[in-house]
């Protein structure tokens, strides 16, 4: 009879000891130990049948390329997110917050998909409960199959049996290994389950998805090292009180992670948005003061956000200072460099500031439009709809240039704005290039006369 071991692990990075200690000496978290029961003489039997090889070590010039084909899958938002499609063999991790759409996002993707054959293995819902998700959603793919189960060696059977070409895991944290002794969901599981799933998606080049849960901090529930193991690993964000939803790249191996995808959630499932400008500006017949447009860039895509800002004397003494979606530090700083270096009056007088559609930006290019839209509200003076900005906001109150900015004109074009204001220190722009008229310029008061002249 094999001797039964256990081992502590911390549950934050996955650190293993033989013994409880308080802190933990890897990543330095407190009281994060848990005793596991780990079997060390069970040898690892890889449950699926493949062809395996003697590695050699080959010098690089002589190891040929070859040219990987990607999946390009029906949703254009997920293949702009992984660099253009689903590369064979990879190894994604989808991770979000409870009922942020996970789930109803990765089975959208498994029945839109009807030329490839595709496996979602769910340990957390029955079969009637996804068919009823899918009904739902409105679309059904007879290439499509579905398997609720929690033994990772029963899982490889079944994929053996039915050849995927895809696989969808929900989540790997309800999975479990019988050569490991520990509950589902523990260090030692979630570490096992995931390095199985990886031999599988290299050695059968079949592409995995894991949704994974993520803890109370906002990071990704499981060992530290199940990121390092992974291709991926894909944010699904969003504030539930919204219905738009952020699909972000934080590691990809096969593309960049500058990319972002945009979904809104409705009834029938979630809706890519092509265009997120249009709806993320509001469309109103009156002009309002304290909004203004800025045009910004989330990772390589450009979009136009506006944001709205309220001015009002304190009215308790000491003046608030509140923002949603925008870094309140760095609010502060603005609001400093417009008392200091212009002669505006705001030290008390509360101010608040909203980027519209409930999405957070942290482009220094949104600089400008905070500053306007502040001195709007303050003046009660209203900025003119057809009227973009894009710069950044200096100490010494210079408009500093930003980069990309191209990709920002054209976008304000394209929406149909007739102006836009950016620093005239960005080089290698002409007015000729552009059927917007630019507006250049140095210091936040030529802004202001620009803006209110």
């Amino acid at each position: 009879m094999a001797k039964v071991k256990s081992a502590y692990f911390c549950q934050n990075c996955g650190y293993e000891t033989p013994k409880w200690l308080g802190k933990c000496p890897s990543c330095g978290e407190w009281n994060t130990f848990v005793e596991e029961i780990i079997e060390k003489n069970i040898p690892s039997v890889v449950a699926f049948s493949t062809s395996t090889r003697n590695s050699k070590p080959q010098a690089i010039h002589t190891i040929e390329n070859q040219e990987h084909v990607r999946i390009e899958l029906k949703d254009k938002e997920l293949n702009r997110v992984l660099g253009g499609g689903l590369v064979p063999g990879s190894l994604i991790l989808f991770g979000g917050e409870p009922g942020i759409g996970k789930s109803t996002l990765l089975l959208q993707m498994a029945v839109e998909e009807e030329k490839i054959n595709v496996l979602y293995v769910s340990g957390e819902e029955s079969e009637q409960q996804i068919k009823m998700r899918a009904e739902r959603i409105g679309l059904t793919n007879q290439q499509c199959y579905i398997l609720t189960e929690t033994n990772i060696q029963n899982i490889f059977t079944q994929a053996e049996t039915t050849q995927p070409e895809l696989l969808i895991i929900d989540s790997i944290q309800t999975l479990y290994s019988s050569q490991i002794e520990s509950s589902p969901g523990s260090i030692s599981q979630v570490r096992e389950c995931t390095a199985q799933l990886l031999r599988y998606a290299k050695q059968t080049g079949v592409p995995v998805f894991l949704i994974g849960h993520i803890t109370k901090e906002g990071s990704l529930a499981g060992p530290k090292v199940l990121e390092h193991m992974v291709d991926a690993v894909l944010q699904f964000e969003g504030d539930r009180n919204h219905v738009y939803r952020l699909l972000r790249s934080i590691k990809n191996r096969f593309g960049s992670t500058n990319e972002l995808g945009i979904y809104e959630m409705l009834g029938t499932g979630l809706r890519q948005v092509e265009n997120p400008s249009e709806i993320l500006i509001t469309n109103t017949d009156s002009s309002l003061s304290g909004i203004s447009i800025a045009a910004t860039l989330e990772g390589m895509r450009p979009m136009l956000v506006e944001v709205q800002a309220l001015v009002s004397t304190a009215a308790y003494g000491t003046p608030q200072r509140s923002s949603t979606g925008f870094d309140s530090k760095r609010l502060n700083m603005l609001l400093a460099v417009m008392e200091k270096r212009c002669g505006f009056k705001l030290g008390a007088k509360d101010v608040f500031l909203n980027i519209a559609g409930g999405i957070k930006v942290d482009d220094p290019a949104i600089d400008l439009a905070v500053v306007a839209a502040v001195l709007s509200s303050n003046a009660d003076l209203a900025i003119e709809k057809n009227i973009a900005l894009s710069a950044e906001v200096g100490l010494s109150g210079e408009v500093r240039p930003v980069n990309r900015v191209e990709q920002r004109i054209y976008e304000a074009e394209k929406l149909g704005f007739d102006k836009i204001i950016i620093s005239k220190y960005n080089k290698g722009i002409d007015q000729k290039n552009f059927k917007i008229e630019l507006v250049q310029c140095g210091k936040i008061d030529e802004v202001v006369r620009a803006l209110f002249a």
